[in-house]
C-alpha cells in the first residue's frame, strides 16, 4: 500500500500533465496519480472529488500561466516581433495544446467543475482578445493578407503544434520550418 504523505500542487500537476499526455482523458485515474506520486488514492480524494475536478483545476492553471506569457506579446513592438514571440511560446511547450483540447471533453460533473469550465472559457475569451490585437496589428501593418479571415490566421497558427514530427526532424529545424510555413507558404518564388 502507498505510503501517505505530503505532495505539492506544482508535482500533482506535473503529475497530472504526465498522465494525460500519455494516457489521455479516458485513461486518466487517481491510481495512476497515486502510484506515481507514492500516495494512496484516498490522499487524492481528500482534495478532489473526482478526475474532472483535478483535470479541470490543472486546465486552470495552465490557462494561467499561457495567459501570463501570452500579455507579455505587448512588450514587443510590431508585428514581425510579436508573431516570433507568439510562435516561440506557442512551439516552447507543443505538448500543452494537446493537453487543453481535453478542456473541452470534460463533463460537468458538479459545480466545481462547473465552475472550472466556466473560469476556462473566460481564460479563452482574454486569450482570444491579446491575439485578436495581434492580428489587427498585422492588418494595420498591412502583413497579414486582408482576404483571410482572423479565425483562419490564428486557428492555423495554433494547429500547427498539432503537426506530427514522424520523421523526428531536430527540433530547432521543425520550428524554423514552422515558421517559415506560416510566414511564406510552402511554394517557391518560380
Amino acid at each position: 500500500m502507498a505510503r501517505e504523505r505530503k505532495f505539492s500542487k506544482e508535482m500533482l500537476y506535473i503529475t497530472t500533465r504526465d498522465i494525460l499526455l500519455s494516457h489521455g482523458y479516458e485513461g486518466f485515474t487517481f491510481g495512476k496519480v497515486a502510484e506515481r506520486l507514492n500516495l494512496s488514492r484516498g490522499t487524492i480524494y481528500k482534495y478532489y472529488e473526482n478526475k474532472e475536478e483535478l483535470i479541470s483545476d490543472y486546465m486552470v492553471y495552465e490557462m494561467e500561466k499561457f495567459l501570463i506569457e501570452l500579455k507579455k506579446i505587448d512588450e514587443y513592438h510590431g508585428f514581425r516581433a510579436q508573431f516570433e514571440y507568439l510562435l516561440e511560446i506557442i512551439l516552447e511547450d507543443s505538448e500543452i495544446h494537446q493537453i487543453r483540447s481535453i478542456a473541452f471533453q470534460i463533463p460537468s460533473t458538479n459545480n466545481k467543475v462547473k465552475g472550472n469550465i466556466e473560469q476556462i472559457k473566460d481564460l479563452h475569451q482574454d486569450m482570444y482578445k491579446y491575439l485578436q490585437n495581434f492580428v489587427d496589428l498585422g492588418r494595420k501593418e498591412n502583413l497579414l493578407k486582408r482576404t483571410i479571415p482572423d479565425s483562419l490566421v490564428l486557428g492555423f497558427i495554433f494547429q500547427t503544434v498539432d503537426i506530427p514530427n514522424h520523421f523526428n526532424v531536430p527540433l530547432a529545424k521543425w520550428n524554423a520550418s514552422i515558421k517559415e510555413m506560416i510566414s511564406h507558404g510552402m511554394l517557391t518564388e518560380n
